[in-house]
């Protein structure tokens, strides 16, 4: 049979159904015009894309139904409805493209009803869902269900419930494709309970949504009742308890009068709020915060000038400045009782004890202390706060610290001042400014409390790691104490009275008569660290206690022990002790010394075995002395003079500054070639490498001008440097060597490396006098204020120096200082 084919978009129509259709394309107009010039049969097919607007023939399902169409209806508006009757199932074999419409060869087929007992299962089964489904939809009337039961063929209960359904097409339409009416009632069945457990979830979810909408309606009239007996008390004079509880804590915070009068302005305006506003929750937040802050608590300073002392020198070994300058800040509290301005800043690399003196310094004073991490801030509202316009908004970190301390003259330390950062949100070291300006703190205003706060009772501790990343507006505002790295006697004792019995007893070890010899300290700190703090140190220690707990708690043999270990009589233990080393108490009670063999033992290979500097004079190369965040430290630069290309070759990951040094220095050697006895073409027909090892580090900074020009001298006159001797210096194109900063860190590099001499330049002798005798023994520190005037110290051998390279004959000033046994000491 060949029909027209009228495809359907979100629509199956079944078999003995009657279904209208409203037809508006022009090539379905066309189909539905051409069946009713026949036989008014079609083929409605449903579309497998609804959104296509002219399916083709691989746009529609294969399976569809013939139907007769009974009525037709031309609308003004040109579309056509017409009403169709579904006589049988169909399935395209071709389909052909007919003038504008489409056209297919369809075979029918009616599905054979079996009278076994598992088809009256199927239909009691899916009559029953369908009577459930109508009961729980409330889109279908309960008429559909009386049509149903007049209904006898199996065939038309299937296909009435199938058009009834409120599923996807592609459940309809997999139904009308299956032929065994069985499999078609047992896919009906599936699309049922399906249905079904929607309609159920649905219902569950409706029933939930209105409990909740009593509720709310319930608790806005217990509310309503509760605001308007709240108005008669208050109306009488009395106040709920929640009112009442903040009314007392305004009375008692002791607060300012303009605060006071603020806080009970607020209050009235949280009376006149109804508890279910927005506004309420607000307000009342701002209450607890105002009430919170401390006003008018503090603790009392402890005077005593010797038990500061004592305390600072019991938690900290050496860091004289800073507790000199708290010493002084104890003396004129003795005699003024109060004085302001107190912000100092401690400045040095990582684990000098910078945030540890903060608490100690606390602790001395007997004050409360807390830390404000700076670290990675980059929104000024950390710092001031947010204002109560925003959701969630709080007090800034100064404001919320205070609230910790619970009183107004804690000791607060700003910890990493220099680590913070500016965005689109704004500047926090800008409004650090008003938290460290002495003059301006008395009157902080947050953003979130808009009253001022008075901050000048707060001793402020920043610490920081370098300078050079605080605004210099904010250094301005603080009192600048600079700490060292440690030198290796200082790390002795500080392991000694600090580090070792701390980590003994972290590690259960106390009561084991466990000690380290001073060979063994220094060889882990010589060997296994590299520092300038000693961070590392107590790290290594800590696994050297491990270890060692991990040989008591094991109770392994005597004898690996004994390899490795001292004992106090300097005699291994006799064999009767074995019993005794079973226990946790040691071997027998005699005491464990750990040597620098069981350092050696327990933390395997040095890893700074190589520490000092070079061996031997060599061309081309020089030892500068370069300043870190993390401490002073060496720095070589190496130079190659080779045939090629006429080129300067600079590697190393070096920064602009030291490449601009470098050309500087090779102007300058190029322009005074007869006076530093270089020759005037050395340059020409040559490409000059300059190498700073360890490339992977960037380097940056003007300091090693002078190593760069020295370097160069080397290699193009093939005179070999010293190798004791390190420089440090900026240079000039006239060759002048200016000043330059970080000096303490550096001669202590010098110092931890061998080096003997050091070359500076002459106006950073005015900063030797605050370096300790203990950084600059064993040292000959040379001032320069020339590099001609440095080059006689450098290299092996007399050097002409022409008088004309300089202003005058200078003879350079030597600044010896005394030498002393040991390693950098020759």
């Amino acid at each position: 049979m060949v029909l027209p084919v009228l495809p359907l978009r979100d629509v199956v129509v079944f078999p003995n159904m009657i279904f209208p259709v409203l037809v508006g394309r022009e090539s379905s107009l066309r189909a539905a015009a051409e069946a009713l010039s026949r036989d008014k049969y079609i083929f409605l097919v449903a579309q497998q894309n609804s959104t296509v607007d002219e399916p083709k023939g691989e746009d529609i399902y294969q399976t569809g139904t013939v139907a007769k169409i009974v009525q037709m209806l031309r609308l003004p508006t040109g579309l056509m409805k017409i009403l169709v009757e579904g006589e049988s199932q169909g399935l395209i074999k071709s389909i052909t493209d007919a003038d504008g419409y489409m056209e297919a060869e369809v075979t029918t087929s009616m599905p054979t009803v079996p009278t076994d007992k598992k088809m009256q299962a199927l239909l009691r089964q899916a009559s029953e869902l369908f009577q459930e489904y109508i009961q729980m939809h409330r889109g279908l009337p309960q008429e559909v269900l009386v049509a149903y039961e007049n209904l006898s063929e199996p065939a038309r209960k299937l296909y009435f419930i199938a058009a009834n359904l409120m599923s996807k097409v592609e459940a309809k339409q997999k139904i009308l494709e299956t032929q065994d009416i069985r499999e078609q009632y047992i896919e009906l069945i599936t699309v049922l309970k399906d249905e079904i457990e929607v309609l159920k979830l649905e219902q569950e979810i409706d029933t939930k949504v209105q409990d909740t909408i009593q509720r709310s309606q319930r608790q806005f009239l217990i509310q309503e009742q509760i605001r308007a007996l709240q108005t008669e008390l208050e109306e009488e004079g009395e106040v709920s308890p929640e009112l009442a509880k903040l009314v007392e804590a305004i009375k008692t915070a002791g607060m300012p009068e303009e605060v006071r009068v603020r806080a009970f302005e607020e209050l009235e305006k949280l009376r006149k709020t109804p508890v279910m506003s927005p506004e309420f929750a607000v307000n009342r937040n701002y209450l607890e915060w105002l009430t919170a802050v401390p006003w008018s608590a503090e603790t009392d300073d402890h005077l005593d000038i010797h038990h500061v002392k004592n305390v600072l020198d019991e938690d900290h070994f050496g860091l004289e400045r800073p507790k000199e300058r708290i010493l002084e800040h104890i003396a004129v509290l003795n005699l003024v009782k109060e004085m302001r301005g107190q912000i100092l800043c401690l400045a040095g690399p990582p684990g000098v004890g910078k945030t540890s003196l903060g608490k100690s310094i606390a602790r001395a004073l007997g004050r409360k202390f807390v830390r404000v991490s700076l670290g990675g801030i980059r929104d000024e509202a950390e710092i001031r706060g947010h204002r109560r316009t925003y959701i969630g908004s709080m007090p800034g970190k100064i404001i919320q610290s205070m609230k910790r301390a619970g009183v107004v003259n804690p000791v607060m330390l700003l910890d990493e001042i220099d680590k913070m950062s500016a965005d689109f949100r704004g500047d926090p070291s800008s409004a650090m400014l008003e938290v460290l300006d002495p003059e301006q703190n008395s009157t902080f205003n947050d953003h979130y409390l808009e009253v001022d706060y008075d901050l000048s009772k707060v001793l402020f501790i920043t610490t920081a790691n370098v300078l050079f990343n605080i605004p210099l507006p904010l250094q301005d505002r603080m009192e600048i104490i600079e700490l060292n790295g440690y030198l290796e006697h200082d790390k002795l004792e500080i392991a000694k009275r600090h580090i070792i019995p701390k980590q003994l007893k972290e590690h259960g070890l106390e009561g084991h008569h466990i000690s380290f010899t001073d060979d063994a300290v220094m060889k882990v700190i010589r060997e296994y660290t590299s520092e300038a703090g000693v961070r590392n140190l107590e790290r290594e220690i800590a696994s050297l206690c491990r270890k060692i707990a991990k040989e008591i708690v094991g109770r392994r043999s005597l004898e690996p022990v004994v390899a490795a270990m001292v004992y106090e009589n300097g005699k291994a233990p006799a064999r009767t002790a074995k019993k005794g080393r079973s226990g946790a108490n040691g071997a027998a009670g005699k005491a464990i010394v750990v040597t620098p063999e069981a350092v050696e033992r327990y933390l395997k290979a040095p890893r700074y075995r190589n520490r000092l500097g070079e061996q031997e004079d060599l061309i081309g190369a020089a030892t500068g002395l370069a300043w870190t965040s993390v401490g002073g430290d060496t720095l070589t630069v190496e130079v190659s003079i080779v045939p090629g290309i006429e080129k300067l070759t600079l590697t190393g990951q070096l920064g602009d500054v030291m490449k601009e040094s470098i050309s500087a220095a090779i102007t300058y050697i190029r322009a005074n070639a007869e006076s530093l006895e270089v020759a005037k073409d050395f340059y020409q027909g040559k490409e000059i490498h300059v190498h700073v090892p360890e490339g992977a580090i960037p380097k940056d900074g003007p300091s090693a001008g002078i190593t760069m020009a020295v370097a160069v001298i080397s290699a193009a006159t093939g005179r070999p440097v010293r190798s004791d001797v390190a420089m440090t210096g900026e240079i000039t194109l006239r060759g002048k060597i200016l000043p330059i900063g970080g000096l303490t860190e550096k001669l202590l590099a010098a110092r931890r490396t061998g080096i003997r001499t050091v070359i500076i330049p002459k106006d950073n002798v005015k900063d030797l006098a605050d370096i300790s005798d203990k950084v600059k023994m064993g040292l000959e520190i040379i001032p320069v204020d020339t590099l001609v005037e440095a080059v006689p110290h450098i290299f092996r051998g007399a050097m002409r120096v022409p008088v004309r390279a300089t202003k005058k004959a200078v003879k350079p000033a030597v600044v010896m200082a005394p030498a002393r046994k040991g390693r950098g000491a020759k």
